[in-house]
């Protein structure tokens, strides 16, 4: 098996055991309400406790990255992330009142998130180049929206035993993933010391001072996507459960719907963009009116089943939006300073991530209404704002990269064609035949027109004169 393929499924893992934090804890939230007689609110802050954590320390661990290694980075990240699942569940186990112990061991948790994806993201950068970067990105994307779809059913199968096995699950989880990624991926050693604290800080500086007028309307799209998407599950969750009395693993697969078709089109999606800048903005842009126009149309539907058919659309345009962002972040910057940038990035998703829940709730205390148009309005908006402003231009170094490959490509097409010529050949020599030329070709074509061939009578005209000439 090839290096590049035992990297890429060494650290496949990472995103799916990173989104499995929130979305396999979302079909038991109810549960777990009722379990520990908390609010709405409370509950709530179970998803927030762990995204704002992991929000605040993601761009730390983007900087020890670029400092240190990727690696030792992530290995401790995924330890940390195991540790504070099995708090939350050994709590949940000896305890009458959990909830305090269960939320500390949340925050550990968004600790040990930080340190996972999103350097797993900087490292795929490191060690794919050109439309290779842009594959593994869509299926690191593709691994998220798997681990999105699988969590919920995983959820509730694991409630099924009881309602904390969700927490004791992650240790596990996290070992398996661990070894994977410790066993299967290589780091490539740093070309060059690591530069001082101020001077790396400057160059980030610089890197926003370049690229700041697209860079962080990007960063506030792939914010709003994780927004939504996880306040509309929250809600879907909440409401399967309530009002149509769908519980367990029929709700987790519910659940899995607009997450399964959001997967799909994130990998296709990392298939088609490739480095075709254009083409990213293209998609990103109509994945946010994708998302704008699913959001107005649900605030008319009434059904359950009806409303996740209606969220289908905006899943799509998130599975466009996602992959071309992280093509273009990824790849706006030196490696050298990849991983804050990507860090930065995948905190303030996380952040979004974070305030999705609690505002949802806030918004569904006004109206169902006001809670679609509200976000509708807020896609919109942004989908406004792309057009403006998300226009990233290509840095030297992907100009470079995408030289090199272009090359490579119309290398590999020529010694592709001359080795099918040189097959032909071999085959019309032991059949004992000779393929026709373009000259034969055209020669049979002027017979057929003219009787004869214009060119055998200029060249026998030329040749005559010349030979006539040496008789004389």
């Amino acid at each position: 098996m090839a290096q590049s393929t035992k990297n890429l499924i060494g650290l496949s893992g990472i995103p799916l055991i990173m989104v499995l934090g929130n979305s396999m804890l979302i079909p038991v939230l109810p549960t777990m309400q009722a379990k520990m007689d908390l609010s709405s609110f409370q509950t709530s802050l179970l998803i927030t406790s762990f995204s704002i954590s992991a929000g605040i320390v993601i761009p730390l661990a983007g900087y020890l990255s670029d400092r240190f290694g990727r690696k030792i980075v992530i290995i401790l990240a995924l330890i940390l992330y195991g540790l504070g699942g099995l708090l939350a569940g050994l709590a949940s186990l000896w305890m009458d009142n959990p909830y305090m112990l269960i939320m500390a061991g949340r925050i550990l948790q968004g600790i040990g998130a930080a340190g996972t994806a999103p350097i797993a993201m900087a490292l795929v950068g490191d060690l794919f180049d050109g439309a290779q970067e842009s594959r593994a990105l869509g299926l690191m994307e593709t691994s998220n929206g798997i681990g999105k779809v699988l969590s919920p059913i995983i959820g509730s199968l694991l409630a099924l035993i009881v309602w904390y096995m969700v927490f004791l699950a992650f240790p596990i989880l996290c070992g398996i993933i661990l070894l994977l990624f410790l066993f299967l991926t290589k780091e490539k050693k740093q070309e060059r010391k690591p530069i001082p604290v101020k001077q790396y800080m400057q160059s980030i500086g610089n890197v926003f001072k370049l690229h700041g007028k697209w860079l962080i309307p990007a960063f506030f799209i792939g914010s709003i996507c994780l927004f939504t998407l996880f306040g509309v599950l929250f809600y879907l969750s909440d409401l399967l459960e309530k009002k149509h009395k769908i519980d367990g693993v029929i709700k987790g697969g519910f659940l899995a719907i607009p997450l399964l078709v959001m997967s799909i089109a994130a990998y296709v999606t990392g298939l088609i963009i490739k480095k075709k800048l254009k083409l990213m903005r293209l998609f990103v842009i109509i994945g946010m009116f994708l998302l704008a126009a699913s959001y107005v149309i649900a605030s008319f539907v009434k059904g359950a089943y009806a409303l996740i058919g209606v969220l289908i659309i905006g899943s799509v345009g998130t599975g466009m939006i996602l992959p071309c962002l992280n093509s273009m972040i990824v790849g706006a910057v030196q490696k050298s300073e990849r991983g804050m940038i990507t860090s930065l990035y995948s905190g303030v998703r996380f952040i979004g991530v974070a305030v999705g829940p609690p505002v949802f709730t806030w918004l569904l205390g006004i109206s169902r209404t006001v809670m679609f148009f509200s976000i509708a309005g807020l896609s919109l908006v942004f989908a406004i704002v792309g057009i403006f402003f998300l226009k990233p231009q290509q840095t030297q170094s992907q100009q470079q990269s995408q030289q090199a490959e272009s090359n490579k490509e119309d290398l590999a097409e020529e010694e592709k064609k001359q080795k099918e010529q040189q097959a032909w050949r071999q085959i019309s020599e032991a059949l004992g035949i000779e393929p026709q030329s373009k000259e034969d070709k055209r020669k049979a074509e002027a017979i057929k027109h003219y009787g004869f061939d214009p060119g055998d009578l200029i060249d026998h005209l030329l040749n005559g004169g010349k030979k006539e000439k040496g008789k004389e």
